[in-house]
């Protein structure tokens, strides 16, 4: 197999070539073309491929074998022939920025707390880093200044392979242990094995955010953002909480506070709502037939309403009770049984007969019916009650 020069490896910033075809072979994407050299990065490390044009030709995706390059374009190339290379610019400087400050962000971590990096991704619209322990909110806040301050220090990223005596007393991070020749890249006091294209220095990340994180098997899966996404990301979270402060009549920064007092505000008056309801369950319950099931509507009555009336009036009159509001897919109700029985066929059928949604356990059944009015479900549950 022919091995291809990698010209990302010593120019990343290459964005036009020449090659010469050494071969052009139909596959289902299109045609399989392989160079002597080439600036496509191939997919790999969690870095996606490059894209651009090969001549006349598209290049659709980039893969490698390890040794062999092959672009997939939507023409043939003649073998044989001289090629110009051309990079999509604005996708390979922004995964060079994700990558780079990935790099940063991840060695910080190990570098604080000990977390390896388990998992990378470079996807949309941000980055994915899996490390191998969890980390608090303060951990990361931490870790994300400090790989700022790296950021803006702008000192050089240096991408070499070192010679075997050197690469032995070499300390550096690695998902796995590796074989021959091993490609080092330094950026902001990390050292660490890769094959993919950097920036020449960390200034050029521009700003590393963490988006969130959660806890994932043994450790945490973060979301980043890197140079523009992360600029994207601040401003768009800016003017969303500006859109919000504006609703709460508090600026940004007080945002919290607001809604801690919409929150407080909110559960006050679910409880006042709920005296009501039992004030009107009561009501319900009063006016009720003792030993006869019955049918009520509670215009107004929320899902937890028609169930403190539902169960108010079947344990008032020991008669089933079922409780009808507007509501759901159309009219909202609540079944409740009378003492020993189950009330779960009747709910069935009603579903049934009304194209309705529910259910529940033997005494109490609760949902939503769409193709019913009031007096229709009156006459059914005064049938089957």
């Amino acid at each position: 197999m022919p091995v291809t020069e990698k010209l990302f490896e010593t120019d990343s910033y290459l964005q036009r070539f020449t090659a010469r075809v050494l071969s052009c072979t139909p596959v289902p994407q299109g045609y399989g073309v392989v160079l002597d050299r080439t600036a496509f990065f191939p997919e790999g490390g969690g870095q996606p491929c490059d894209t651009g044009r090969l001549g006349e030709a598209r290049v659709l995706a980039v893969h490698t074998d390890g040794l062999t390059i092959t672009h997939t374009t939507d023409k043939p190339l003649p073998e044989g022939t001289e090629v110009e290379g051309t990079l999509d610019w604005a996708p390979r400087l922004d995964a060079m920025q994700q990558h780079t400050g990935e790099h940063i962000l991840s060695g910080t971590l190990h570098r604080l707390y000990g977390a390896e990096n388990v998992g990378f991704h470079i996807g949309t619209p941000y980055v994915r880093m899996d490390t191998s322990i969890p980390l608090t909110e303060a951990q990361l806040a931490e870790a994300e200044a400090q790989a700022n301050e790296a950021v803006r220090a702008d000192t050089p990223v240096h991408c070499y392979i070192p010679d075997a005596e050197t690469l032995a007393v070499t300390q550096y991070r690695s998902k796995k242990e590796l074989d021959g020749p091993v490609r080092l890249v330094e950026a902001g006091g990390d050292r660490c094995a890769c094959c993919g294209p950097h920036l020449s220095r960390t200034g050029e990340v521009g700003i590393i955010k963490i988006i969130s994180a959660q806890h994932y098997k043994n450790g945490m899966r973060l979301a980043v953002a890197c140079g523009q996404r992360a600029y994207e990301a601040i401003a768009n979270g800016w003017a969303d909480a500006e859109s919000a402060g504006r609703l709460l009549s508090a600026p940004v920064g007080k945002l919290t506070d607001a809604v801690t007092r919409l929150q407080t505000g909110e559960a006050q008056l679910k409880q006042r709502l709920a005296a009501l309801q039992n004030v009107l369950a009561a009501a319900y319950a009063a006016a009720a037939t003792p030993g006869q099931p019955c049918t009520v509507w509670a215009e107004g009555a929320d899902g937890d309403g028609l169930r403190r009336i539902a169960l108010a009036v079947a344990a008032e009159t020991h008669a089933a009770c079922c409780a009808l509001a507007p509501g759901g897919q159309g009219l909202a109700y609540a079944l409740a049984a009378a003492p020993g029985e189950d009330i779960r066929p009747v709910c069935k059928a009603l579903n049934e007969t009304f194209a309705g949604r529910g259910g529940g356990k033997p005494a109490f059944c609760q949902g939503s019916l769409r193709d019913a009015d009031e007096a229709r479900v009156r006459a059914f549950m005064t049938e089957i009650l």
